[in-house]
């Protein structure tokens, strides 16, 4: 386990990367804040994963180039955050934030933030559109974990965003799953599952009955799956 993680918010300005730290630690909106928060360290006995999270604040102009540079290259993961309401700020995920990642050589699980989602005005278009594009994006740039809508003025999904930074350093996909090259699976992990899959396999059919699928089950969670969750899996 490690002892602590490094979470860096990169994006446009004015998209709330500052507020959203802010929210997370006083559990308050606060509209009247500094543009850059100084970095915040996270005691391990109040986060979910039970580790030290330090949560580092970037400015996006010019002539901080360099010292944000230096943060990607320090962080274990970076969340970028674009406004709902600000169109330029969502395409600068890909145009801007994103290649900027991969020309800096930080290879680390990234988080897309769509922050302000209390401004979504339903009945537009334009954020049906909006979602749709995330698609081919995560399909790009295979490093993107997961994405995440949240409000930093009406407390939503605050907590969770870092929550998934967290997740996304301590559960990693990479070990499993090769981002830069769209394998599904790395050859040693699919060996591994092979592995797995004959030890449990006692009877030796090429096929988990009941019996053996709780087995698995007890091995690994110490409890059995209840029939609907066991029919649930043999569907999938």
């Amino acid at each position: 386990m490690r002892d602590d993680i490094r979470v860096l918010l990169i994006g446009d300005e004015g998209v709330g990367k500052s507020t959203l730290i802010t929210t997370l630690i006083k559990e308050e909106f606060i509209s009247d804040i500094q543009p850059t928060m100084p970095e915040v360290t996270i005691p391990p006995e109040i986060t979910p994963e039970n580790v030290t999270t330090h949560i580092i604040d970037t400015s996006a102009k010019p002539e901080h180039r360099d010292q944000l540079v230096t943060e990607l290259r320090k962080a274990n993961t970076v969340c970028i955050v674009y406004a709902i309401d600000n169109r330029a700020s969502f395409n600068g995920v890909h145009e801007r934030w994103l290649p900027l990642l991969r020309s800096s050589g930080v290879n680390v699980p990234v988080i897309l933030v769509g922050n302000k989602v209390d401004t979504r005005d339903p009945t537009n278009l334009s954020n049906r559109v909006l979602e749709e594009e995330i698609k081919p994006i995560m399909n790009e740039y295979r490093e993107i974990e997961t994405c995440i809508e949240c409000s930093a003025k009406e407390l939503l999904n605050v907590s969770e965003v870092f929550y998934f930074a967290q997740k996304a350093v301590l559960h990693p996909l990479r070990p499993l799953f090769d981002t830069q090259t769209h394998q599904q699976l790395k050859p040693e992990c699919t060996r591994a599952l092979t592995r797995i899959f004959r030890l449990c396999d006692h009877d030796s059919d090429s096929a988990l009955n009941n019996a053996e699928l709780n087995d698995f089950q007890r091995a690994c969670f110490n409890a059995p799956l209840q029939q609907q969750e066991l029919e649930s899996v043999k569907a999938i």
